[in-house]
Formats: structure tokens, sequence, C-alpha cells
């Protein structure tokens, strides 16, 4: 059972579901509806993690490549990044190789997120 999910917050809900499936793999486990046919909340899945997510009416500040980041496990980090490339990801940290076995890369998603991929899994 997950007990923890990150909650993301983006200025087009719908479009960053779209995008995060396409970008990284995301699938829609649930979207539920405002009364104005908006996104009140979604949730989405990628293996045994999910996240939750929702719209946002102010201007976020785009956080620092080093302030947080989500980290998500997969199993091939160098194709997982070249899809998140070709759906328009910023990678802001080419895949590597890490002194404790874990491949890993970074990327910032389309609404300015940060997001770690790699195949550590504590």
């Amino acid at each position: 059972m997950r007990t923890i999910y990150p909650i993301l917050r983006y200025p087009d809900p719908r479009a960053a579901i779209d995008w995060l499936g396409t970008a990284f793999g995301f699938q829609v486990h649930a979207v539920h509806e405002a009364p104005d046919g908006t996104v009140a909340h979604a949730e989405l899945i990628l293996d045994t993690g999910m996240i939750m997510l929702g719209g946002r009416t102010d201007a976020a500040p785009r956080p620092a490549d080093d302030d947080w980041s989500v980290y998500v496990a997969v199993p091939d980090v160098d194709a997982h990044c070249a899809r998140a490339r070709a759906a328009g990801a910023e990678i802001i940290r080419e895949p590597f190789d890490t002194d404790y076995g874990s491949r890993d890369y970074a990327a910032r998603d389309l609404a300015g997120t940060v997001w770690s991929f790699g195949t550590y899994r504590p």
C-alpha cells in the first residue's frame, strides 16, 4: 500500500496529464472534475507509484535545479531519458552512473518541476 503521494500543481492540469503520460509514462488512475469542467484533482500512476495533481491560478516560482525533485525508479534510464527528450522535457542532467550503482538523469517538465529518474530502488 502506498503511503506517500507527491502533489503537484500545474497551470493547465489537462495538458500536464497528457504530457506526463507522453514524456514520463504516467497513466491516468482518476480524474475528478470541478463543476465548471476543469480538473479539480487527478491521480497518475507509474509502476507502483502514484502522484496527485491539480490546477493553480497563481504563478509559482520556478524551483532551482537542486531545490527539490520527485525521484522515480525506472528500469531503463537511457530509454526513459530519450522518451522525455522527444516529448520536450528539458534534460538538466544527462544520464550518469552513481557511485552506489544507480544510473540516473534529471529533467524539468513543461511547468518547471524537476524530476529525477534512476534505477536505484531503496
